[in-house]
């Protein structure tokens, strides 16, 4: 496969404007507001896309709104045969989608087709909807009573995505929104949000009715919109954990459910029995691939005895050489940082740790790509004796930063990342079986590698951390992402013939 082989981008994703789509067709937006996108490789910018007004944002609600009560009718099996349509189509264009999450977001295509074939994994999830929906029922709860339980739809309801994913993470949510039978509007990154406009023409295409799934383009003036529009009636969000915060405690007092996965720092514990080079090829393409932007990287190494000094050498001398150019090229490791702002704000916090005593083993800032210099590329970097006291420890740098911290022993190492705000993903490579065991049951973190750097749950498991990388009370897809887009109703049953004569006032009992 090469380039020239790929379908090509649909025509809005290379035109000046980028706008909303609301009620099944392309609707410029009212605000008069626009932002720039940028290829990240080369620095330029690529379009604008324009930014909601509230009455863009009301709109697509009233769309939304409009289209629920037929669309929630509809029999399961029925909104099922549209997410298969729309699967064959994702199939398809997946080269397509790729190529335009390359030319916006920076990750190298191979990587791109990657987070495809996981958001597809969840659409194929969501075609089971109709197994997924099927109550609980127990004849003869009672003499001549039953009871089931059947689960309905919320209604309307929001996603809020970020960067670095802009096709996969929608596709954590839509799908079985859809699926379930709400409807659902999509606020997707105003830094990639082409594929967002891709997904709704094929949504069109498979078969949708107008309006069951709305794009509103836009920054937090949108999102503000649609956590207190109150006909949304939940809000699901994947970010920062600042802003995760914010949109749970906003959400759930305007009397929303609310999913909000916010912030990481990921480590990966490594044991001195660990086979070395399979740890340096995971550290590596943990750290490094998608250039650390993404929520499940591998950014701190916590080294058990001295194991250290047999793997940071390998890595440093990985690191130097990793393959950094246009994604576009099938042997590139490693793309550009998806906007000036977020490389600069990753090689200011390289500096910060070099203050702070870290010792910078290969340092990636200032890096240039020949024939792409104006490009936001930034290096692979690694320190070395970083401590937990650190900045660079602490915070979520979100960039192709490893940090590694040398422990004593198993012990301090479980206590090391047990002690982090964050617990989103876990990894620990061992060769050891018991160590393996109780790394799992005693970590606090949501998602657990043993032996596996990115530990992302597949489409029926659901995913989701702990602690500050999670607001809310369920997992993203999966059979918790069933439960977040629908609610239960109970039903008890009986007939005249089996009711007794005269009134009750005790409370109802099995007789």
């Amino acid at each position: 496969m090469t380039a020239s082989t790929l379908a090509p981008v649909p025509a809005y994703a290379s035109t000046a404007d980028l706008t909303h789509y609301i009620g099944g067709k392309l609707q410029a937006a009212t605000s008069g507001r626009s932002q720039a996108v940028f290829n990240p490789t080369t620095g330029a910018v690529a379009r604008q896309v324009q930014l909601a007004s509230l009455d863009d944002v009301n709109a697509a609600v009233a769309s939304a709104q409009a289209a629920f009560p037929a669309w929630a009718d509809a029999p399961p099996l029925r909104r099922a045969r549209v997410m298969f349509k729309f699967l064959e189509l994702l199939n398809q264009h997946k080269e397509t989608l790729a190529a335009m999450i390359t030319a916006e977001h920076g990750k190298v295509f191979t990587d791109a087709l990657g987070e495809v074939a996981r958001g597809i994994d969840i659409v194929e999830f969501a075609c089971g909807a109709p197994q997924l929906l099927k109550g609980d029922f127990t004849d003869q709860v009672s003499t001549g009573m039953d009871n089931w339980t059947l689960r309905q739809p919320l209604g309307v309801v929001a996603g809020v995505t970020p960067f670095n994913f802009p096709f996969m993470v929608p596709m954590w949510m839509a799908p079985m929104a859809l699926a379930t039978g709400n409807c659902f509007i999509l606020k997707p990154s105003e830094r990639d949000p082409s594929p967002s406009l891709f997904v709704a023409e094929l949504l069109k295409q498979a078969g949708l009715p107008d309006g069951v799934f709305n794009v509103v383009q836009g920054d937090k003036l949108a999102v503000d919109g649609l956590l207190n529009h109150p006909d949304v009636k939940a809000l699901s969000f994947v970010g920062s954990t600042p802003i995760a915060q914010y949109i749970y405690e906003t959400g759930a007092k305007n009397g929303k459910r609310v999913q909000a996965l916010g912030g990481a720092k990921n480590h990966m514990v490594v044991m001195p029995d660990a086979d070395i080079e399979q740890t340096v090829d995971a550290l590596i393409g943990a750290a490094y691939g998608s250039a650390g932007e993404r929520c499940m990287a591998i950014s701190v190494a916590v080294m058990v005895g001295d194991v250290a000094d047999k793997i940071i050498p390998k890595l440093a001398e990985r690191a130097r050489a990793l393959k950094i150019k246009n994604g576009m090229a099938l042997d590139a490791e490693m793309g550009p940082i998806v906007t000036r702002e977020a490389r600069d704000r990753i090689e200011n916090y390289i500096g910060i740790g070099v203050e702070e005593g870290a010792t910078l083993v290969v340092d990636g800032r200032g890096h240039k790509v020949a024939g792409h210099e104006d490009g936001f590329f930034t290096g692979g970097t690694l320190f070395d004796h970083v401590t937990p006291e650190m900045r660079i420890y602490k915070e979520e740098i979100f960039g192709p930063v490893l940090a590694c911290v040398r422990v004593n022993d198993f012990a301090q190492a479980v206590d090391l990342v047990n002690a982090h705000e964050f617990g989103n993903g876990v990894a620990c490579y061992t060769s050891d079986g018991n160590v393996a065991r109780e790394f799992a049951r005693r970590i606090q973190v949501g998602m657990v590698g043993i032996n596996v750097p990115i530990p992302v749950p597949m489409a029926w498991h659901g995913f989701g951390g702990w602690k500050k990388s999670l607001f809310g009370d369920m997992h993203a897809y999966g059979e918790e992402g069933v439960r977040f887009y629908t609610k239960q109703k109970s039903v008890m049953q009986r007939w005249p013939a089996s009711v007794a004569k005269g009134a009750e006032f005790v409370m109802p009992q099995s007789r």
